[in-house]
């Protein structure tokens, strides 16, 4: 080869969106053959993909989308670029549905067959499911989800995990974990989950949780569907914005082309289904099963505005100390003349289980800080007292149900806390009064403090700061049988937490400023 040739052989060995514009053919939408030239939406992840690659040396990519962005297309175009180029690679695709499995496999056959010669590897053999490169020792396999065993026994260095909120409910979970136990946490691996929203439960949606909140080294990738050309339709020449539709266009720059197509799929389909299908942002994409109880729509206004975490800190001998990785994260700072409120739902510490936290507010209904953490709850007692005497020896109430029994008696009678929640009760047979620690949740007093969570949140008395109790004030909803709890595979302790905090809280206070008009003579 020339040095020219050479050059160009390598930018095509390293540079995917060079390679997929002068190797890759793509057959469009408008039934043509055409070379791949990324669009918006595939050059954003690529974006993504690129970024992740050069900070961690492999791919752990989750994606959140609108429909027919052209993304299964991009990750299949990278797995047959990596794999035709680099020796013993194995790639894993698994999608929904046995129709979507072929199309990704006939996607990547037209691009080995559209391979210009010199870059084509020599391909043993091809079946309905794989394709193998015989002397590169590498190969690319397709299944599709719903069967039992999908790689177990494998190893993979790559897989592309498509709609994943529609796999089988029965077999969905177990065929990720065994996908994901088959590629090794190394380099040069990559591992892309990519779906529609399809709901509040499902490993799709845990994942997607997880990546927002930093938890299992995913990073996600959410693409609206506003950033896609086609998605405009022709304007009327009588058309007139809605209130909703000037609010969209100050939010995310709409044009009205963008607002026509909006409009048209509203009409067809309701808003629901269209923000699931064609979301602004990802949380409008994840709909409840059920009746929420909260304004979701006002939550997703909320999430959008809520500030950077202020500090991190973890308890150590009892004392509050900055730390990467401590389990009270804070959103304002603490003020030592200020009032503080905290509530707090206790959970048995179970990894994988629910969680123990605990809301702080101050004295304005401001969301101060949250602890979130699975401890066990002997030592969520611990906790929840170095955190009183921390902001200013808060009123603090705890929900006495279950594994809140042990915390409340270690609060009230081994700590003796002094401004601890208690509830005097009263026996009508023995005709005495007893004092109970902490609040006991049932189903008179759940519904209570649940409605006036409602109304403060209605009203706008208070201010959420933590993006994970929006979430799951999101997803918590009427069931069919008219109960109150979370979405199935969702939480509600930061729910919880947030109503007791709220149901001790005695109201929102706001100084009156002294000014001379309130002085008057011989006062």
């Amino acid at each position: 080869m020339t040095p020219e040739q050479l050059r160009v052989r390598k930018r095509l060995y390293d540079d995917f969106e060079f390679y997929a514009q002068h190797a890759l053919k793509i057959r469009t939408k408008e039934g043509e053959v055409k070379p791949f030239t990324l669009n918006v939406a595939q050059k954003a992840l690529l974006d993504a993909v690129l970024n992740q690659l050069q900070s961690e040396g492999k791919v752990r990519i989750v994606i959140l989308k609108a429909r027919q962005m052209g993304l299964s297309t991009l990750v299949g175009g990278w797995l047959y670029w990596y794999i035709s180029q680099h020796t013993a690679q194995k790639s894993l695709v698994v999608t929904h549905h046995a129709d979507s499995t072929r199309a990704l496999f006939d996607m990547t056959k037209r691009y080995y067959e559209h391979t210009p010669d010199i870059l084509k590897p020599h391909s043993k053999y091809s079946s309905r499911k794989e394709l193998n490169f015989d002397v590169l020792d590498s190969s690319y396999v397709v299944a599709t989800a719903g069967g039992d065993g999908i790689a177990r026994g494998e190893t993979f260095t790559q897989a592309h995990l498509s709609e994943l909120a529609f796999w089988p409910n029965a077999t969905a979970k177990d065929n990720l974990n065994a996908i994901l136990q088959a590629i090794p946490n190394t380099k040069n691996t990559a591992i892309y989950i990519e779906s529609t929203a399809n709901g509040v439960s499902g490993p799709f949606y845990e994942i997607w949780k997880g990546a927002c909140e930093g938890i299992n080294g995913f990073v996600p990738v959410f693409l609206p569907w506003f950033i896609q050309d086609e998605y405009r339709e022709p304007v009327p020449k009588k058309f007139v914005r809605t209130p909703d539709e000037e609010d969209l266009v100050k939010k995310h720059s709409l044009d009205d082309e963008q607002l026509m197509f909006r409009r048209k799929k509203v009409a067809q389909n309701g808003l629901e289904l269209f923000q699931q299908e064609y979301p602004s942002t990802a949380e409008e994409a994840f709909l409840t099963s059920g009746r929420p109880v909260f304004n979701t729509q006002v939550l997703q206004k909320r999430i959008e505005e809520t500030p950077d975490i202020l500090q991190r800190l973890a308890m150590e001998n009892e004392e509050w100390a900055e730390h990467p990785r401590g389990e009270l994260i804070t959103y304002r700072i603490h003020d030592p003349g200020e009032t503080y409120y905290i509530g707090a739902d206790v959970s048995m510490g179970v990894r994988g289980g629910d969680w123990s936290v605990a809301q702080v507010f101050d004295s304005k209904k401001r969301q101060v800080a949250i602890f979130r953490s699975q401890v066990h709850p002997d030592f969520f007692a611990q906790v929840l007292v170095a955190l009183g005497y921390f902001y200013n020896t808060a009123k603090l109430i705890i929900e006495s149900n279950n594994h809140g029994i042990l915390t409340c008696t270690r609060v009230g009678k081994d700590y003796a806390y002094p401004n601890f929640y208690t509830e005097v009760v009263y026996d009508k047979l023995s005709d005495k009064e007893t004092i109970k620690l902490g609040f006991h949740t049932n189903v008179k007093t759940k519904p209570l403090i649940i409605d006036q969570l409602r109304a403060s949140l209605r009203e706008g008395e208070v201010q959420l700061n933590d993006k994970v109790t929006i979430r799951e004030l999101m997803t918590y909803i009427v069931n069919e049988n008219g109960a109150m709890e979370a979405e199935r595979g969702c939480h509600d302790d930061c729910v919880m937490s947030l109503a007791l905090v709220n149901h001790i809280h005695e109201g929102k206070f706001d100084p009156v400023e002294v000014t001379d008009e309130f002085y008057f003579e011989g006062i």
